[in-house]
């Protein structure tokens, strides 16, 4: 294609050939042309001479134009680039550590909740931080020692404004709470397993709690935690009894974070072990294991443990947990047994049906519905029993969870006073960072 440019080019090369060739013409026959014609062939270069000036002006007005053009579009380009940086550049992480070789992470949660709880006689809303995984950070240093050995450490702090387990229907506004978490040392081997000392997990710690729904953040074996303050008022009467739906419902899990040597096996064919010596003179031990294979994820724990308290021996949990990843159909069971002394040995059945399914590009959403029965607590005269129905929505991007819960508390006493049911319907979020 011939821009315009190029065909003023053309023009002025012809224009200037034809004046040469006339001059030419002219000088060779010079003696045969009469004064009329000379002059009216200098007239006509003349003419075209100021042609070729006009075409000239106009070639480099258009050449001056070009040039501001190219000018103004590397400036375009220049600042679209600069947008860019700005906007899609990641953010540099700030976070250093005071030894050169050791790294440090730093991440958290922030987890709010609504209880919206009848008890028989009223209706109320609750503002809580949820108990099933309550608000808290944590900072995690690790250091490579060798190929094979990493030491680490951990420090995680919980900080909860009216946890559910304390806001009740006479204290709404329980105060803030705060909990040292983890604060222990570790060193890992990978053929020689993980030695940890100080505050965190027990071996038994989690052992009635293995989840693969993916609806335990507020609906898992140990059901007390979203609204374990509230207290079952007395049949007759609108008295309320101090009877918590805490001191109801225990999944019995286990000797919780203590201050403790602990020691992990490496894991054999999705098996390990983990034992832990704990203050006060408690020890307790666990086996876990993990796998998949023909279209399902499993998983599941048992463990046993001396919590050293008066008229108890042991205490012994264990769950499992079964995923169909095709369908996203799930099953999980836990169970829990404390033996006592004088009376009957506390128990805790939990089972849940769940469908883990894609509606939304951004996340899965788990749908769940449970049964719970407990019996002997909080006395060897009482038996409860909890259903309850789910959903979480996840948002994985963004490390955020949207939940609601339904839940039915009920508990039958051979004793007085008789006490009312109490339902509680849940809305929160956690959001992760």
């Amino acid at each position: 294609m011939i821009t315009s440019r190029k065909a003023f080019i053309i023009v002025v090369v012809l224009l200037l050939a034809v004046q040469v060739f006339l001059v030419s013409t002219v000088a060779a026959e010079e003696g045969t042309v009469d004064p009329e014609t000379v002059e009216r062939l200098e007239r006509l270069i003349k003419e075209q001479q100021q042609q070729l000036e006009s075409l000239q002006q106009q070639v480099n007005e258009l050449k001056k134009t070009a040039t501001e053009a190219q000018t103004e579009a590397k400036e375009a380009k220049s600042v679209a680039e600069e947008v860019k940086t700005t906007v899609v550049a990641p953010i540099e992480k700030g976070v250093t550590s005071g030894q050169e070789r050791v790294k440090l992470a730093i991440s958290g949660q922030v987890h709010r909740a609504v209880n919206v709880a009848e008890d028989g006689k009223n209706t109320k809303a609750y503002f809580v931080d949820n108990d099933a995984s309550n608000t808290r950070v944590r900072f995690i240093g690790t250091a490579k020692a060798t190929e094979d050995l990493t030491a680490g450490t951990r420090i995680e702090v919980a900080i909860a404004p009216n946890e559910s387990s304390e806001v009740s229907q006479g204290d709404e506004e329980s105060g803030d709470f705060f909990d040292q978490r983890w604060a222990e040392v570790s060193l890992d081997s990978k053929r020689f397993g993980k030695v940890s000392l100080g505050k965190g997990d027990t071996a038994s710690n989690n052992a009635a709690e293995v989840d693969l729904s993916r609806t335990d953040i507020v609906q898992y074996s140990s059901i007390a935690d979203v609204a374990g303050g509230l207290q079952f008022r007395q049949t007759n009467g609108d008295t309320l009894t101090g009877v918590s739906v805490s001191d109801a419902f225990n999944n019995l899990d286990g000797l919780s974070r203590r201050s403790r040597l602990r020691y992990d096996t490496p894991t054999f064919s999705g098996f390990h072990l983990a034992g832990s010596l704990v203050s006060d003179q408690r020890y307790d031990a666990s086996l876990w294991w993990g796998g998949q294979g023909y279209g399902f994820k499993a998983a599941g724990a048992a463990a046993f443990s001396d919590p050293n308290q008066d008229d108890t021996d042991f205490q012994y949990s264990a769950s499992f947990s079964l995923l169909h990843e095709d369908t996203g159909l799930n099953l999980t069971l836990s169970s829990g047994l404390r033996q006592r002394d004088d009376q009957g040995d506390q128990e805790n059945f939990y089972a849940k049906v769940g469908w883990l399914t894609t509606f939304f590009s951004f996340g899965e959403t788990g749908f769940g519905v449970d049964y719970t029965r407990s019996m002997n607590l909080p006395t060897g005269r009482d038996d409860g029993y909890s259903v309850g129905a789910a959903a979480v929505q996840h948002i994985d991007e963004y490390g955020t969870e949207i939940y609601l819960q339904y839940r039915h508390h009920s508990l039958d006493r051979d004793v007085e006073p008789s006490v009312q049911d109490i339902n509680v319907g849940t809305i929160g979020a956690r959001v992760k960072f």
